[in-house]
């Protein structure tokens, strides 16, 4: 009998063994997904965007988005077959994109997330889906900080995971100016540069000219933007470390919205009026490293 039992015993161990092995490849099946494959088996997308970026990334009060992030997170995943009724957006800011992206909080980040060497080690990036240059926003009366390099002594936000204040503060090959005796200036967010700014906490804010534009123009009069651009920042996408199949996709997508027009649709409802020099022409993709 205490053979018998220890057979049956050894036999049972066995079957949940492999019904565990079962369960573990299935996990793992599901885990190695690309977003690619995601999109075309669940029509349903969760994109991360800012909800504090006038013209980019917006929250509505009525609960609805806009921007020209938005709209070109739409295009592509509807070329990726999602529709718009099958996008989750997720508010994402700047610190938290590549925790998002390697946690799985997110599928695809569209949220002015410029393409830099340091994120690449973190990041897979598409696109670019534009090419912005840095620039720096100040209150409409000040007639100290006409250039960049007049933020000398000044006070400078420094928004929380952004890189945009060491372009002015560091050597290269972060920084691009190497200004001394700038103070900076901690915020959680672009938005809480802007709020801060207004109540004179700070001089100037400096960072993506699409960005600086966005707020402009939502409070006209209050703001003006210097148009000193100093460097190219390239817009990517977001993606999972190593999901390069997800990657051409979204290449593919972006350099159709430009060929098709529609990139130049949305730049210009979004950024028409604010005096920028949009530019229209299909961007040169990183590559899918």
């Amino acid at each position: 009998m205490r053979v018998r039992r220890f057979g049956a015993l050894i036999g049972a161990g066995m079957a949940l063994s492999l019904a565990l092995s079962a369960c573990g490849s299935d996990t793992e099946k599901t885990e190695a997904k690309t977003v690619v494959q995601k999109a075309k088996d669940d029509k349903k997308l969760t994109v991360g965007i800012k909800f504090d970026q006038p013209a980019l990334g917006l929250k509505k009060p009525d609960g609805t988005y806009d921007g020209f992030d938005v709209d070109v997170a739409k295009y592509v995943a509807k070329e990726l077959g999602v529709p718009e009724s099958g996008i989750t957006f997720k508010e994402t800011t700047s610190a938290n994109r590549e925790s998002f992206l390697g946690g799985g909080q997110v599928d695809l980040i569209f949220a002015t997330y410029s393409i830099t060497e340091a994120r690449k080690a973190q990041v897979t990036f598409g696109g670019p889906y534009y090419v912005a240059h840095q620039d720096t926003m100040v209150i409409a009366n000040n007639s100290d900080i006409k250039t960049a390099k007049d933020l000398k002594g000044k006070k400078l936000c420094k928004a929380a995971g952004s890189n945009s204040f060491r372009r002015i503060t560091e050597p290269p090959p972060d920084g691009k100016l190497n200004i001394k005796g700038v103070t900076l200036v901690e915020a959680s967010s672009y938005s809480d540069c802007v709020a801060k700014l207004q109540s004179s906490a700070l001089d100037a804010v400096s960072t993506d000219d699409l960005i600086l534009a966005g707020f402009a123009n939502q409070q006209k009069g209050k703001f003006k933007v210097i148009n000193d651009p100093f460097t190219d920042e390239k817009y990517g996408i977001g993606i999972k470390k190593g999901d390069k199949e997800t990657c051409e996709a979204v290449n593919q997508a972006v350099t159709k919205m430009y060929s098709d027009g529609t990139a130049k649709t949305l730049l210009e409802k979004h950024f028409a009026g604010t005096g920028l020099k949009l530019v229209e022409t299909v961007p040169q993709m990183e590559g899918c490293a």
